[in-house]
């Protein structure tokens, strides 16, 4: 009886160590990739395509198609604040500047104390807003479309 237990155990370390190089892959870090476009993208071609875009509009469109709802959207809302951003960054005021960023630091305090990679998400969305609002308040001030 005692070498059965023996064996059993001793078959189950083995089916134990032959599967942990595939735990040990699971568990390597995220790798981020969504269906975007009709067809399965990266983290990084996404940043790309939204680096890509002819404009923030465009870009945020981009964001809300291609999000993932977790820590991988703040790349991509970081990739939107700098498409958007370049529409009105030169021309702000240092007031306006100073309300710019009292915002943005407002989308980063809203959910700092909660847990969950849901909250980087949201956080990121929140500053890709703010940016894109001041993109078309300076777009519409200038005269363009957004």
């Amino acid at each position: 009886m005692i070498a059965k237990t023996v064996i059993a155990k001793i078959l189950v370390a083995k089916i134990l160590l032959a599967g942990m190089p595939l735990i040990l892959s699971l568990g390597a870090g995220p790798a981020f990739a969504a269906v975007c476009l009709d067809k399965s993208m990266t983290l990084e071609e996404i940043v790309d395509a939204i680096n890509a875009t002819t404009g923030c509009g465009k870009a945020m469109k981009l964001f809300e198609a291609c999000e993932f709802g977790a820590s991988g959207d703040v790349d991509l809302g970081a990739a939107v604040e700098k498409k958007c951003e370049s529409d009105f960054r030169a021309g702000l005021k240092a007031s306006q500047k100073a309300s710019y960023q009292r915002e943005m630091r407002g989308c980063d305090r809203k959910y700092r104390n909660k847990s969950g990679t849901m909250y980087l998400s949201f956080t990121a969305f929140c500053r890709a807003e703010v940016s894109q609002r001041y993109s078309r308040q300076a777009l519409e001030a200038a005269g363009k479309s957004c």
